[in-house]
């Protein structure tokens, strides 16, 4: 069974169009959801928690359509984000009072964990925590109600490597047993190296490329040469850059002569982004 299926989605805005945005996430394993900022992840999200009417397109989550089954549907959706504005001069424990009652499944056993787990004393302020230590609370609250999908846009902004890294070993947990699946939204694409199966990667609004992780990076090439060398390839090359060695660019694996003497390695997803919105600057 597909935990997210996403179909078409088309959304136009003044500035900014969606366009055919389309992808499936199988249950029991992270997606990583990358772009620019401006590329379309947020409305992308906001599609999938019906916060954004459609021109076009549907969302399917584990197996219903998010349009004609809200209220249940989100009863099974875990969402977090980094950034959250709470009330600040509440309680931790008072605010949660309040976000428990939209939950059938809120489990307290399992909320408290969390609070141990990420060291939160739930008699302070929000204002009194750290960017980190919103952000963890806003997982523990997102962890608690028996989620089947967890939806995470940068979570991990203002975490220090090894409360990220922690939370990475979190994720890679709730997934083991195949119920839970997590569609991740990020910046920090190293950490997506570290625990994604999937990668989807959304550029000025329409899906460049969704496969599995490892696919995903080995569909690229990433080519070192000189500028000679480079007269040769520019015209298969997605972006490049030239340096006083020679050039740096990026083509697509398939494009690549594996017989050229030009030196190939497999770019990480960073670069892959990179050199995918250098493109459009060598073109304006």
């Amino acid at each position: 069974m597909l935990a997210l299926d996403i179909r078409n989605l088309n959304k136009k805005y003044q500035n900014f169009e969606l366009k055919d945005v389309s992808f499936q996430l199988e249950k029991g394993y992270i997606m990583g959801f990358i772009g620019a900022n401006g590329a379309g992840k947020t409305t992308t999200i906001k599609s999938i928690l019906n916060m954004v009417h459609l021109d076009s397109g549907e969302v399917r989550i584990l197996g219903k359509n998010i349009a004609e089954h809200e209220i249940e549907l989100k009863q099974a959706i875990g969402y977090a984000f980094g950034g959250t504005d709470f009330y600040t001069r509440s309680k931790i424990k008072t605010l949660t009072d309040v976000v428990k009652t939209f939950y059938a499944n809120w489990d307290d056993g399992t909320y408290n964990n969390y609070l141990r787990r990420f060291k939160l004393d739930e008699n302070k302020k929000i204002v009194e925590l750290s960017t980190g230590m919103k952000v963890k609370y806003n997982l523990a609250l997102a962890l608690s109600h028996g989620a089947k999908l967890l939806i995470l846009d940068e979570p991990t902004s203002g975490l220090d490597p090894v409360s990220r890294d922690d939370l990475l070993d979190i994720f890679q947990e709730l997934v083991v047993d195949g119920e839970i699946s997590i569609l991740f939204s990020t910046h920090i694409t190293s950490d997506l190296e570290k625990c994604a199966d999937f990668i989807t990667y959304i550029h000025n609004g329409q899906i460049i490329h969704s496969s599995e992780k490892e696919q995903f990076m080995e569909s690229y090439l990433l080519l070192n040469g000189s500028e000679s060398q480079l007269n040769h390839v520019k015209a298969q090359l997605i972006s490049y850059k030239v340096n006083s060695f020679g050039f740096t660019g990026l083509i697509r694996a398939c494009d690549f002569d594996a017989a050229s003497d030009i030196k190939a390695t497999t770019p990480n997803l960073e670069e892959i982004m990179i050199y995918f919105a250098k493109k459009e600057d060598m073109y304006v």
